[in-house]
């Protein structure tokens, strides 16, 4: 057994030297194999341990870039495949540029893994190979918090979603709260390293072993605790609004009757009422010119619709609900009209009255703006979504006070997935809603979506709230465990009481101060180690 082993590693070594350009396309082909909604993790543990050997392989930094260049474009590549899915949601552009879209983006987000690989060729090339492995490590956690920041940030998805598990067990991402998703990446880099390492020196056993540790951890079930008795009850709506249906007028007031639908029956309880982003088609602000009011569902009158929201929802309810809201100002036809717009959840009460409200702060280039407009727009490309004007970011983080009904954190749609920017650190919520509009995302997109809730949740130890269009919607507790969840494409609603906060994490506390922490830790070991062990050799 053994030496067929030995054969099967030999022969794996030789493919990888003969054919490393190719051999890493695949691995990376592989690795995103790992991510929803396959999850198929163990290819993905089995690819990284490919790629360790690849690039500890590399016989100069050019190589190294290349390699990690290479596998970093084909599983980005792969896994964001679900962008090629919103130009299938607008006419402005043809679809096929979707298809050429998504290859062009991981052009640039191959950069980080390159770097990665760069810096640990270069910095660790002459060291054994698990000492390569934690330097990677190490700097495969910078680059993926650099990605999550650098020209406004797109961290989807991280390596360490990998490890999440099922909807019931937070799997070995159960370690959130004390790492952080960039440094789970880290962990995830430094589990292939061990298993390449296991492997090169037919180390079966502890190849063995270790992967079976790792499955059984992927299975352990999740603090499931105990719902809090008399807390807030919540109705979360997910109305099935399809995306061809979302922009138009004549489906307006069947959209609202469907929200009305799953909505009702309040029977006079306190409760949270949760409905999706572009969940209300209306213009709720009051002070825009008439001319934008014409298409509304409640003739024109943004008071009178506030106040038929307000009948729905019940007198001693709140709603949270995704809306776009208006900037008024003077065109350069001179006339007063919108100059830009926020994308924006309010708070409603059981009387209408506007109670709160926040503006998405990590807005969506092409989706929600056009960068560098002046150039693109004579170019003929424009936004994905419909209207010309941009909109603009809001502040971040902030906490709605909603009295009876908690303090509630708002994430629109994919700021859920920026790590360490969710919640507001001086004014903590007890929950975070998180609306969306996944219809543009296809199939892979959504089930990557909920997962990166999941991991906010237990990186922060807060519950997440997800109401969404089409699917799908979840109530996530603060161990990551979907308590209760509706499917895609499916109209219903969810009731029950929001899941309890956990006390603050260490990395509520310590944000990205503690992934940097990590990632420095793990490159001093990865440096030190071997020349401190060859001392105490040599003294030995």
């Amino acid at each position: 057994m053994q030496q067929r082993l030995a054969a099967g590693a030999a022969s794996a070594q030789a493919l990888v030297q003969r054919f490393p350009a190719l051999t890493a396309l695949a691995l990376g082909l592989i690795a995103a194999c790992a991510y929803p909604p396959l999850h198929l993790w163990p290819l993905g543990l089995a690819a990284l341990a490919g790629f360790v050997w690849l690039l500890y392989s590399a016989d100069n930094w050019r190589q190294a870039m290349a390699r990690g260049w290479l596998f970093g474009w084909a599983h980005l590549t792969l896994a964001n495949n679900w962008i090629a899915t919103a130009f299938t949601h607008q006419a402005a552009m043809p679809e096929f540029l979707g298809w050429l879209a998504v290859p062009l983006l991981c052009i640039y987000l191959a950069v980080y893994p390159m770097l990665a690989a760069l810096a640990a060729h270069l910095l660790a090339k002459k060291r054994p190979l698990w000492a390569f492995g934690l330097v990677l490590a190490g700097a495969w956690i910078i680059t993926e918090w650099l990605r999550g920041w650098v020209f406004t940030g797109y961290p989807w998805p991280p390596l360490g979603l990998m490890l999440l598990g099922t909807w019931s067990t937070p799997g070995l991402a159960m370690v959130l709260p004390w790492l952080g998703t960039y440094a789970l990446s880290g962990l995830m880099v430094l589990l292939g390293a061990l298993l390449c390492w296991s492997l090169n020196g037919r180390r079966w056993v502890i190849a063995g072993a270790g992967t079976l540790t790792l499955g059984l951890a992927m299975h352990l079930p999740g603090f499931v605790g105990t719902l809090p008795v008399g807390g807030v009850r919540y109705t979360l709506v997910q109305p099935h609004i399809p995306q061809s249906e979302i922009n138009d007028p004549s489906k307006f007031e069947e959209q609202f009757a469907r929200l009305t639908r799953l909505t009702i029956p309040a029977r006079g309880e306190s409760r949270i009422v949760l409905w999706p982003e572009s969940g209300v088609p209306d213009y709720l602000e009051e002070g825009y010119p008439t001319r934008y009011y014409v298409q509304m569902t409640a003739g024109g009158d943004p008071l009178l619709a506030r106040r038929r929201i307000g009948r729905v929802i019940g007198a001693q309810s709140t709603l949270l609900t995704g809306v776009v809201n208006l900037d008024i100002g003077t065109m350069p036809s001179g006339r007063a009209g919108a100059v830009s717009a926020r994308n924006s959840v309010m708070a409603i009460d059981g009387a209408g009255k506007i109670v709160g409200g926040y503006d998405k702060a990590h807005l969506v280039p092409y989706g929600e703006y056009l960068p560098m407009r002046g150039i693109l727009e004579p170019l003929g490309l424009s936004r994905l979504v419909a209207g010309s004007i941009d909109y603009l970011p809001g502040p971040g983080p902030r906490t709605l006070d909603l009295g009876v009904h908690g303090k509630a954190g708002v994430m629109i749609c994919y700021e859920i997935v920026f790590s360490g920017h969710v919640a507001d650190r001086a004014n903590r919520p007890d929950y975070i809603f998180n609306p969306s509009n996944d219809g543009w995302f296809g199939t892979w997109g959504p089930p990557q979506h909920l997962a990166q809730a999941r991991m906010r949740a237990i990186e922060e130890g807060l519950p997440v709230l997800r109401s969404t269009t089409t699917g799908i919607s979840a109530v996530i507790d603060a161990g990551g465990v979907v308590r209760a969840s509706i499917g895609m494409g499916k109209a219903a609603r969810l009731e029950g009481v929001v899941p309890a906060a956990r006390a603050p994490t260490l990395f509520g506390q310590w944000g990205h101060a503690l992934t940097l922490a990590w990632a420095a830790a793990l490159l001093m070991l990865g440096l030190g180690l071997p020349r401190v062990l060859a001392k105490a050799r040599a003294r030995g």
